[in-house]
């Protein structure tokens, strides 16, 4: 089996590049959307559907947990069958999921379609990136990334209020349902458009599909993040310490896996090689970490608001704009204006404003208590929202920057499974440093004071993890280059033949 190279970029007139460029955005913002959608929505159908806390988190984690999984070979699978058309499958695939948690007639009907879910998505997601690598030429890049750190920023903004309106509004009498509804037109439009505008590319020489590395990723995975999740609710059995450490030993024979494959026949899953560029180790270890931050932050957060202080989820919908915004307007600045100036210090400077705004808000939620009104929380989401926007958009273009086109699928489905792993570990540690602290169940004229509680101590996980942040930054290339990427696409190898040498 054999392709041939139509990795390269279209010629700058052809506009279609940019009407692509639409469609997998919106793809990425639907993807987004639903997850910030489903977070302000939990109360809600925890209230409706009688879901228990351990459900809750699986109906987050859970679908973390397949994206992170098929991230990996979703990308690949591009690279072997086409980006067109691994996109357009999964977003037909996410479509249907989303129907289907819809019409969810119990609590485990959500969790499983909520994995289907994310599973679509590990299809459709990882396309995004490699078919902006593939379409646009280097010196382009700067400005569509600065676009997908503006999309990222209006999905935070769009997410929670249209969950809010959603959910509150009782659309049709529908009440949360409408949440995974409204993906209907947008992906029917999605796959009609896509078929019109996206052009096909994938790698440039013979590919196979790793069905070993697929197999010891996810049993990884699962081993992990499983026990993490539950280990609360079951009293944080032997077994579950048990299957985290042997995690570590099937990842481990995964790498020794992937060394061996990729000398015999140069097709692994993982392309280990990627690990010698600089920019691209530094930021896997980045998204990792910011995926772990991030996941305790909006769970915790969500249910604060609306079951700590008792909000409505419109009322929690909107004290989120402020952060939302802050994110949209940090990150459409930061690629074209201050990461050209001053490199690595504008992502230093996001890591740091945004363990800033931890802070603050953490003070503000000691000082006022379960008084503290939108007005009070204002100062540290802006200045967290400001940060988190400098971090996202540029961190992608970092970790891109020395990455040859061949392997933008591979490289684009690690970055992604970094992140939705962090994510995934995240919303497991939950159980950790929010219902560890508030204990269950807990007395109803309690609950207030618990889950303000619960939500300080997570607070300082979330600040501590900004820290770590800052510090791994320092490995990154104080500026992104993409001086040699031409020169970076290598020749075809034969079985056998060492990798070639990415650093630089």
């Amino acid at each position: 089996m054999s392709f041939t190279d139509t990795s390269r970029p279209p010629s700058q007139g052809d506009r279609r590049r940019w009407f692509a460029l639409a469609i997998v955005m919106t793809a990425a913002f639907m993807d987004l959307v639903d997850v910030t959608i489903v977070n302000i929505a939990l109360p809600s159908l925890r209230a409706d559907e009688g879901a228990t806390l351990s459900q809750i988190q699986w109906i987050t984690a859970g679908y973390a947990l397949a994206f992170a999984a098929g991230l990996i070979t979703g990308g690949r699978l591009g690279d072997i069958h086409g980006r067109k058309r691994v996109f357009l499958l999964g977003m037909g695939g996410f479509t249907i999921a989303s129907v289907l948690c819809g019409l969810a007639v119990n609590p485990e009907m959500l969790v499983a379609s909520r994995i289907l879910q994310g599973a679509m998505a590990s299809l459709m997601v990882p396309q995004v990136l490699s078919i902006v690598h593939a379409t646009f030429p280097a010196h382009e890049r700067g400005r569509v990334f600065g676009l997908f750190g503006a999309v990222v920023g209006l999905g935070a903004v769009s997410g929670p209020l249209l969950g809010a309106l959603l959910t509150q509004g009782d659309l049709f009498g529908l009440g949360w349902r409408s949440i995974f509804l409204i993906n209907l037109p947008i992906g029917l439009a999605g796959l009609i458009l896509g078929r019109a505008y996206i052009t096909e590319s994938r790698a440039p020489r013979a590919l196979r599909l790793d069905l070993v590395g697929v197999a010891l990723v996810t049993l990884g995975l699962l081993m992990l993040v499983y026990p993490l999740t539950r280990g609360h609710e079951l009293g944080w059995p032997l077994w579950g310490h048990l299957s985290m450490a042997g995690s570590l030993v099937v990842l481990a024979v995964l790498v020794a896996y992937e060394r061996r494959k990729s000398a015999r026949d140069g097709s692994p899953l993982i392309e280990l090689s990627l690990f010698r560029v600089n920019s691209f180790a530094a930021g896997i270890a980045v998204q990792a970490v910011f995926g772990i931050v991030m996941g305790i932050f909006f769970l915790v957060w969500t249910l604060y608001l609306q079951t700590g202080l008792g909000w409505t989820p419109l009322r929690a919908g909107l004290t989120g704009v402020p952060f939302s915004l802050a994110v949209s307007v940090a990150a459409a600045v930061s690629v074209q204006r201050l990461v050209p100036r001053f490199g690595r210090k504008v992502l230093q400077a996001g890591a740091l404003a945004m363990a800033a705004g931890v802070l603050l808000y953490l003070w503000a939620a000691d000082r006022y208590g379960l008084d503290i009104t939108e007005w009070q929380m204002m100062p540290g989401l802006v200045v967290m929202g400001a940060g988190m926007g400098l971090i996202v958009a540029p961190l992608t273009d970092a970790i891109l920057s020395g990455v040859p086109r061949e392997h933008a699928g591979a490289a684009s489905g690690l970055i992604s499974t970094m992140q939705q792993t962090g994510n995934a570990l995240g919303l497991g540690l939950v159980s950790v440093v929010f219902f560890g602290v508030i204990g269950e169940p807990v007395a109803p004229e309690r609950i207030g004071a618990a889950y303000a509680e619960g939500f300080r101590h997570s607070l300082g996980w979330v600040a501590g993890g900004m820290v770590a942040i800052f510090l791994l930054m320092f490995v990154l290339p104080r500026r992104p280059s993409h001086d040699t990427e031409e020169a970076a696409v290598p020749e075809p190898r034969t079985a056998g033949e060492p990798e070639p040498d990415l650093v630089g």
